[in-house]
């Protein structure tokens, strides 16, 4: 039971956190880091940033199995429908908000704000599931693995390649910098400190939702 419960929550959490990118990516200030590549290359071909989501997700979960070899777990092996819905919520999410084209930058940035905020809490809504990471995640945990390195630096270091990536290929593609801007930046300093809040202010439901564990 405590198990179906941990998966609600973490499906629950992967609409929120597609709900996030979405409301980020509208307010066109540019999108979050782990979005970036995929949201560059929506913007210059034809699969839509869900789609190009799913194919970078793959990616990132194949270089996991190459990293970690033997060490991989299988249960991780869920990233991969985790992944498509993940990808499928955001085309969803993206068609609900067709109609939110702010145009003054005030608007544009409390949209990226109230973004930041939804995606927060659907990054604390994943970490209270507890059952299996997004790629992004998965990857860094890897890296940190392999290579003994600190989590929090590492994701750091990922947001950051990320980004120039995205810049990279949006300047190959476009001669000028599209879906990487300011809003990229706030996105990848906030969305951590957000989840972070929620998890101090809302500890409370833990014990309340998964009582087994606690009494374990």
């Amino acid at each position: 039971m405590e198990t179906a419960k941990r998966y609600l929550i973490f499906l629950v959490g992967l609409f929120i956190n597609a709900l996030g990118v979405s409301f980020i990516t509208k307010a066109a200030l540019g999108t979050s880091p782990i979005s970036s590549i995929p949201y560059t290359l929506s913007l210059g071909f034809t699969p839509t940033l869900g789609q190009f989501t799913i194919f970078f997700s793959l990616l990132l979960v194949v270089i996991q199995i190459l990293l970690l070899r033997r060490k991989y777990q299988k249960i991780q092996l869920l990233q991969i429908p985790g992944s498509i819905l993940f990808g499928y919520f955001i085309d969803l999410t993206m068609v609900w908000f067709s109609g939110l084209n702010p145009h003054s930058y005030p608007v544009k940035m409390a949209a990226l704000l109230v973004g930041c905020v939804i995606l927060g809490f659907g990054v604390y809504t994943e970490v209270l599931a507890n059952v299996v990471m997004l790629p992004g995640e998965g990857f860094v945990k890897s890296v940190c693995t392999v290579f003994h390195t600190d989590f929090g630096l590492t994701k750091v270091c990922f947001d950051a390649g990320m980004t120039i990536c995205a810049a990279l290929i949006s300047l190959v593609l476009f001669s000028s910098l599209n879906g990487v801007r300011e809003g990229t930046i706030i996105a990848a300093l906030a969305v951590g400190l957000i989840a972070r809040f929620f998890g101090k202010r809302l500890a409370f439901l833990k014990p309340l939702l998964f009582p087994a564990s606690q009494a374990g």
